[in-house]
């Protein structure tokens, strides 16, 4: 690495790339455990409600859309595999590949939204929103829908600051800028990894426990 690159890569107040990498990966560490210890909250609420209401529980996720959810776990899972292949490409300098597969990855991300967008207006078409007209026999049922809700809109709201930052890592890579020699962008990649990972775990408890 030339001293013009390291310098452009180094910020204030970092007198190193070395400390500015190990300052920059403690910070994301402690960040993507925060986020961490908040869905895991929120799975633990999931568990505990469905171990008082299982039977709503299990009513409530056969009403999700398993095609809908099993097609976005695809997705999620083909987009970490390009992010992987882009961070890589980007750090060995290959700079076509890293290009295609980084706007792969915020291709696919677009199509989750794309899919998710289908599968809400249906949930909505159904009126599957807790509260009045709320059509399901079972009361405990808007707890189940009330956790859908806030857990994957919470999730897509990840996904949506995922695409933001991945796209402006691609352009700049396009622009001969270089991101792979910043910290952020390995932060970047793996905030993006753990959307994905989140969304393994939101899969089969809305989309699998109700059929099992």
């Amino acid at each position: 690495m030339s001293a013009s690159s390291t310098a452009e890569a180094l910020h204030e107040p970092w007198r190193s790339l070395r400390r500015q990498r190990e300052g920059t990966s403690f910070g994301t560490w402690v960040f993507l455990g925060s986020e961490v210890m908040m869905f895991g909250g929120l799975i633990l609420v999931y568990t505990v409600n469905r171990a008082l209401h299982p039977d709503a529980f299990t009513a409530g996720g056969r009403e999700t859309s398993l095609v809908y959810g099993t097609v976005n776990t695809a997705v999620l899972l083909t987009s970490s595999l390009t992010m992987a292949v882009g961070s890589e490409a980007a750090r060995a300098g290959l700079r076509r590949l890293a290009l295609r597969t980084l706007l792969a990855t915020v291709a696919l991300g677009c199509a989750f939204f794309a899919v998710k967008g289908f599968e809400y207006n249906e949930d909505i078409a159904r009126g599957m929103i807790p509260g009045p007209g709320f059509p399901m026999e079972e009361p405990a049922a808007q707890i189940f829908w009330a956790l859908y809700w806030i857990m994957t809109a919470l999730h897509a709201l990840h996904l949506t600051v995922g695409i933001g930052l991945v796209s402006t890592f691609t352009y700049q890579y396009w622009k001969l800028e270089r991101p792979h020699q910043s910290p952020a962008f390995e932060g970047t990649a793996l905030y993006w990894h753990l959307v994905d990972i989140i969304w393994i775990f939101l899969y089969p408890l809305f989309y699998l426990m109700g059929r099992s």
